[in-house]
C-alpha cells in the first residue's frame, strides 16, 4: 500500500477500506493481509464474500432440488452422479463468483516481454465482467467488453473441464467400487470421464458465461441504485434472489445437456 501510494497515488476509499478490513477480527483480517486475491476483491467491492456465500449455499440447495426433479425415481440409483455433480459445484461456484468479480488494481502493473508477457498485460487490462464499473483512472473500451466475455468464456473452460475430470473421476471410482461389490439390474454404466468433463467445460464457457456476466451487470445496477444505497439491505437480497432463479434454471438446463449428450 505504501509503495503503491508512492508511485502512482492512492484513493483513500481504497486506503480506508483496507484499514477497516484488515482490522477484523478472525481470519478475514489475516487473509486481507496476506492473500491479495480476496483483498484486492474485498476491497472494489466489501460485498464480496456475501456473493461467494450466497452462491454456494443457494446452489447446492437449488441443484439438489433440480437433480431429484429431474432424476426422479432414478435419483438414488444416479447418486453418485448427483455427488459428483454437488462436488464440482460448489469448487466452481467459487470460481465463477470470483472470476467475475471487480479488483482493486493497486500500483503499477509490470510487463514482462516477449509473447506471453504483452497477452499476460493485455489481459490484465481487461474488465472483470462485461458490465464492470469504471472508476478514476480506470477506463474500459466496448472491444475490451466484448474480448471479456470470450476471455472468460476460457477461463470459465478451463476450470469446468478441470473440476469435471476430478469430480467426475471420483465419481466413476465409487460406481465401480460399488459394483465390483453388489451388481444390480439397475446399475447405470459408468459415464465416460474424458466426455464429461468436456461437458463442463461446455457448459462453464456457454451457460455459465452468460448468465454470471448478466447476472454481475444487473448487480451493479441495483447496487448504484438510490434506495440500494439508503437501504443497503435491499442489494442483498436482490442478490439472493436473482441468484437463486438462475441457479434453478442452470441446475435443471445442466441435467438436460448432460442427458441430451448422453453422458448421463
Amino acid at each position: 500500500m505504501l509503495e503503491a501510494a508512492k508511485a502512482t497515488g492512492l484513493r483513500s476509499l481504497i486506503l480506508t477500506r483496507y484499514l477497516d478490513l484488515q482490522g477484523s477480527a478472525g481470519p478475514l483480517g489475516f487473509l486481507m493481509r496476506y492473500c491479495p486475491m480476496l483483498r484486492n476483491r474485498m476491497l472494489a467491492d466489501p460485498s464480496f464474500l456475501f456473493k461467494v456465500g450466497t452462491e454456494v449455499v443457494i446452489d447446492s440447495c437449488c441443484a439438489t432440488f433440480a437433480e431429484v426433479k429431474k432424476r426422479g425415481k432414478d435419483f438414488w440409483a444416479e447418486f453418485e452422479l448427483y455427488a459428483a455433480d454437488l462436488l464440482v459445484g460448489i469448487v466452481v461456484d467459487i470460481a465463477l463468483v470470483g472470476m467475475l468479480a471487480p479488483y482493486a488494481r493497486i500500483g503499477k502493473q509490470s510487463v514482462s516481454r516477449g509473447f506471453l508477457g504483452r497477452l499476460n498485460h493485455v489481459c490484465g487490462a481487461l474488465p472483470s465482467s462485461v458490465f464492470e464499473a469504471e472508476r478514476p483512472g480506470i477506463r474500459f473500451s466496448l472491444q475490451q467488453r466484448i474480448a471479456t466475455y470470450f476471455y472468460k468464456g476460457v477461463l470459465y473452460g478451463s476450470v469446468g473441464f478441470g473440476c469435471g475430470l476430478i469430480g467426475q473421476g471420483i465419481a466413476n471410482m465409487i460406481m465401480t467400487a460399488k459394483r465390483s461389490i453388489t451388481k444390480s439390474e439397475e446399475d447405470i454404466p459408468v459415464p465416460p470421464l474424458v466426455k464429461s468433463a468436456a461437458l463442463w467445460g461446455v457448459f462453464l464457457a456457454v451457460s455459465s458465461n452468460t448468465r454470471y456476466q448478466i447476472i454481475n451487470g444487473l448487480e451493479r445496477l441495483v447496487e448504484a441504485s438510490p434506495l440500494a444505497k439508503q437501504v443497503p439491505p435491499v442489494a442483498m437480497a436482490f442478490t439472493v434472489g436473482v441468484r437463486f432463479a438462475n441457479n434453478i434454471y442452470g441446475g435443471m438446463q445442466f441435467v438436460d445437456w448432460a442427458k441430451w449428450s448422453g453422458v448421463q
